[in-house]
């Protein structure tokens, strides 16, 4: 392994680690089980919506309009169910097929009039963020309507039970066990090379200490948090789509090289539309956590997430100019952006101060892409 690539191996451990030991030390309770699961609910959130953009990136493409389109999802959702009684299910339900139905239509519009997605997407960034104010009037719109709590606000109010977080580490575990083992026996089968027993021990006992220890920690505080699963959930099916099915094959194969993909009989339209409507998918979910966080749709909903989204994955690896990445890589990136943005909240960082900070990580992301990304294989 050269120096560069082991760099970009090691720079995201490190990275995680300098920003949990100096917030660590300036503040003993950024490690306590509280801020912790905080931190995981925001980490969700974001994570969440860096997988969409994930595969946005993978074709070459991007999309600047996902955080206004947060702000929008979710406070479709809120207005239905405080100003016109609709049942929490329905509003998100409604909200939902809203999402789906933007980002078909802007996928639609880049592939046909051959646009470039970052003028699409950077209009989408307007037009959204318009239609929320409207949405909204200018005003907070709560996620409740009355005391009772119901589906929308218990997306990031409820927490799974001390023992049913247990069993459910158990499964994850098991889960991944079987998926290692599947994978070694098909690229033995293939004669591929393969990862060393110790190697593959040694990874398996520190996934193992890293499940059971998350799921401690936030039993010490609520249990493990519903935003949680739903990354989890969602990092599965992407993982499976971009890895295990043809349409994540195209999709690295258009990134890296359209014109080839094409030739290649690629349907690189239907692909490219494809991508753009799971990114609505993940926006949606993003909007319906990030406004329930919130506990109410404000004009500030989705500010930026954009910018943390595309940090995440080019963080994590991904290539701005498509064809590489991996979700793991994403979940990692962003880690490290939520780690930074928690750390900052909890010190009562200015404001000032993390619009520097997140523009400098950004920069950073794009800067080692650029000088490592060469030199990194494409996935």
């Amino acid at each position: 392994m050269n120096s560069a690539r082991l760099l970009r191996h090691l720079s995201m451990p490190l990275a995680l680690a300098g920003i949990c030991m100096f917030f660590a030390l300036r503040e003993s309770a950024f490690l306590g089980p509280r801020n912790l699961t905080q931190w995981l609910v925001e980490f969700s959130i974001t994570g969440t919506l860096a997988l969409g953009m994930f595969m946005i990136l993978l074709t070459g493409q991007i999309d600047l309009s996902v955080g206004s389109g947060v702000g929008l999802i979710g406070g479709i959702a809120a207005v239905l169910v405080f100003h016109h009684a609709w049942p929490a299910a329905g509003a998100l339900g409604a909200a939902f097929l809203v999402a789906v139905l933007l980002w078909t239509l802007m996928g639609t519009l880049i592939v046909r009039q051959r646009i470039p997605s970052f003028i699409i997407t950077l209009g989408g960034l307007l037009v959204f963020k318009g239609l929320f104010w409207l949405v909204i009037q200018n005003s907070t719109v709560p996620v409740l309507r009355g005391e009772q709590d119901n589906l929308y606000s218990l997306l990031t109010t409820y927490y799974l039970p001390r023992d049913a977080g247990r069993a459910l580490a158990g499964v994850v575990l098991a889960g991944l066990g079987l998926a290692l083992w599947r994978s070694r026996s098909a690229r033995r089968a293939h004669g591929l090379p393969v990862r060393s027993p110790r190697f593959v021990a040694l990874a398996g006992v520190a996934t193992a200490i890293g499940v059971v220890g998350l799921v401690e920690v936030c039993n010490r505080f609520r249990g493990v948090p519903l935003p949680l699963l739903i990354l989890a959930a969602t990092a599965g099916c992407v993982y499976f789509l971009t890895r295990h099915t043809p349409f994540g094959r195209y999709l690295y194969a258009i990134g890296g090289n359209e014109e080839a993909a094409v030739l290649s009989g690629i349907a690189v339209p239907r692909v490219l539309v494809g991508a753009y409507v799971l990114m609505g998918v993940t926006v949606a979910l993003t909007g319906f956590m990030t406004t329930a966080y919130s506990g109410a749709s404000t004009t500030t909903v989705g500010d930026l997430m954009e910018l943390d989204a595309i940090a995440a994955c080019v963080i994590g690896g991904t290539a701005l100019r498509g064809g590489r990445g991996t979700v793991g890589g994403v979940i990692f990136g962003a880690l490290i952006m939520t780690a930074l943005l928690n750390g900052m909240t909890l010190l009562a960082v200015s404001p000032e101060i993390k619009f520097i900070a997140r523009g400098l990580v950004l920069a950073l992301a794009v800067w080692m892409d650029v000088r490592l990304g060469a030199d990194a294989p494409r996935d």
